[in-house]
């Protein structure tokens, strides 16, 4: 009579026999056992599933569970045919409490879903953003998990899971040569493979090389590949390019070979704007910069000529393989020359002018073409190999950049020529103000001009520029030092430069850099030079210093600028459609 005691159990607290044929102890345990386990998977998978897998099939598993109930109940009724109707009544009930019990507990674990984190939103600020950004997101603004694929690449077909890395670590190469950090490069390697199904994947960039390894499981040998970047440039078309091959990727899932295609044509294309419109780009990016500085129409006119020298001389000196130190070396001592000629013809011809001006509007320019802006974001970012030697290429070419105007000055000095002089102790000057911004504008603008980038990003960098000339201004006529200064104009074109680049569909990076380029300290680099040469040590070392200094705060600042936009404008990234966690796709924009 052991079914009479699981049976009436709820009644009189029985316990079951070993004999029981329906709920014996053992049989039961494991069966809770068993429920626990797909409880906790359930609920696991439906937080985050890994690339590659669907979520279970709720009413499947509801349907085990009711089938388990169901069958003990006829296996009951059947044993004992003639118990008396309340005991039916009590099994009943106790089967219908247990399938409650399972359904609930399932569907509450399925339906809770993946936690988000809540934007961050500020009561006056978050509405004005929200208009600005609207709701088109770049990858490369925050990449994301990739959802689980529909249709995933057999990890079984070693030639398909090569074609799969092999796509991965060349978009990589890609952002990489253009200036991207580490982290984002990481994140876009990592997104294109988990996007096919390689969800395990073991990912290490350096400065000049990306390693990856996909884990197929136990059974099958891992698939890894690797790719050097053999030359780096800023081509803000190609940044732009390989970007939207993601969101591409993220949206359609082409095939492999369509995507690898699509990266071909995108390496391959030659530049949107002919070389001689990059040298006026340049040439009009150093007359901007001298006026920046208060310099007059002699002063920006020589700067400009200055600068068209400078370009097409490395431009031939690169045609003949000449390392990038001597190159900028040269590029010092072309910006040097025309400054200290003026300087000496300007008393004899009656003219007023300060020459000091060309140079840092030269070496501004030089400086431009650096890392710096990666080196400190990855040191910030946790890639202390990276950030190293992008630091110690950049220390190497500002050092080939004094060594050039050191030259020209001593030569100068030796042939009898007049060396511009420089005020060691400059004061704050707010004059001008709007024709300081406007200033900053066309400098921006015609940096990212020169770097190749699209158009509908141009009028972005420019907004970004002039923001952040007039965050400097004013913050600096506050008091504040050069520094802090920096520091918080920089943060404003980060913050201003996400919002901006979502607009244009462009990758923050474009505006954050271009945007920065009128704060560069080629003026205090001058200072701490002429300080040096004339037996100043301490003042010149305070003011090499302080660039060093104003450099990272710009670079640190445009990378908070960056985090507080992701924060403020975080956007939901995936639904839950049936079974399936999939993308949410703008319909506005097409975009994610």
């Amino acid at each position: 009579m052991g079914f009479l005691h699981t049976a009436f159990r709820p009644l009189h607290g029985g316990c079951p026999q070993r004999s029981d044929p329906v709920a014996p102890p053992d049989r039961r345990r494991r069966s809770l056992q068993r429920d626990h386990q797909e409880r906790r998977r359930a609920r696991k998978l439906s937080a985050d599933p890994p690339a590659g897998r669907l979520l279970p099939d709720r009413s499947a598993v509801q349907l085990r569970r009711s089938d388990h109930t169901s069958g003990g109940v006829a296996t009951a009724i059947a044993f004992c045919g003639c118990a008396t109707r309340r005991m039916v009544t009590t099994f009943a009930i106790m089967a219908s409490d247990a399938a409650f019990d399972d359904r609930a507990v399932l569907d509450t674990d399925v339906r809770r879903g993946p936690r988000r984190r809540l934007a961050l939103r500020i009561p006056l600020l978050s509405p004005v953003l929200d208009k600005l950004a609207g709701d088109r997101h770049a990858i490369i603004d925050r990449v994301v998990t990739a959802p689980a694929p529909l249709q995933p690449i057999d990890l079984t077909d070693d030639a398909r899971v090569a074609e799969v890395l092999e796509l991965a670590v060349r978009v990589g190469e890609v952002v990489l040569a253009s200036g991207t950090s580490v982290i984002d490069t990481t994140a876009q390697v990592r997104f294109i493979a988990e996007t096919y199904g390689l969800s395990q994947c073991h990912i290490d960039v350096t400065y000049d090389a990306i390693r990856i390894w996909a884990d197929r499981g136990p059974l099958l040998p891992p698939a890894s590949t690797m790719r050097v970047v053999h030359h780096r440039a800023l081509d803000f078309t190609r940044l732009a390019a390989a970007d939207r091959l993601t969101r591409r990727i993220r949206r359609e899932l082409p095939p492999p070979e369509e995507a690898r295609a699509t990266l071909d044509a995108i390496v391959a294309a030659a530049h949107p704007y002919p070389r001689w419109a990059a040298t006026l780009a340049w040439s009009l990016l150093a007359a901007a910069i001298a006026a920046l500085l208060g310099g007059d129409l002699i002063v920006a006119a020589v700067s400009f000529v200055a600068t068209a020298a400078i370009d097409r001389t490395n431009r031939v000196l690169n045609r003949y393989g000449l390392p990038f130190f001597f190159q900028h070396m040269v590029g010092g001592a072309i910006a040097a020359t025309p400054a200290i000629v003026l300087s000496t013809l300007a008393e004899p011809l009656g003219i007023k002018v300060d020459a000091t001006l060309i140079i840092a509007a030269g070496i501004t320019v030089l400086l431009s073409g650096l890392q710096l802006f990666g080196a400190v974001q990855d040191a910030i970012t946790g890639a202390p190999i990276t950030a190293s030697a992008r630091m110690l290429e950049v220390m190497i070419m500002t050092g080939g950049i004094i060594a050039g105007i050191a030259c020209a000055l001593r030569v100068g000095e030796i042939t009898g020529a007049t060396v511009p002089a420089i005020n060691m102790n400059p004061g704050r000057d707010s004059t001008d103000l709007v024709l300081k911004v406007v200033a900053g504008a066309v400098a921006a603008f015609m940096f990212a001009l020169a770097c190749y980038a699209e158009r509908r990003a141009l009028a972005a960098a420019a907004f970004g520029g002039a923001a952040g000339t007039i965050c400097y201004l004013l913050v600096q006529d506050a008091g504040f030092g050069p520094v802090v200064s920096s520091g918080v104009a920089a943060t404003m074109i980060g913050l201003a430069g996400g919002l901006l680049a979502r607009r244009a569909l462009t990758p923050p990076l474009v505006v954050a850099v271009a945007g920065i380029t009128p704060l560069l300290p080629g003026l205090k680099v001058y200072r701490g030079l002429y300080a040096l040469l004339n037996d100043q040590l301490i003042l010149g070392a305070n003011q090499l210093l302080a660039a060093f200094g104003v450099g990272c705060a710009l670079a640190a600042g445009v990378t908070l600028g960056e985090w507080f936009d992701r924060t403020v404008r975080r956007p939901r990234i995936l639904r839950t459609d049936g079974t399936t966690r999939r993308p949410i796709f703008s319909r506005r924009s097409g975009t994610v």
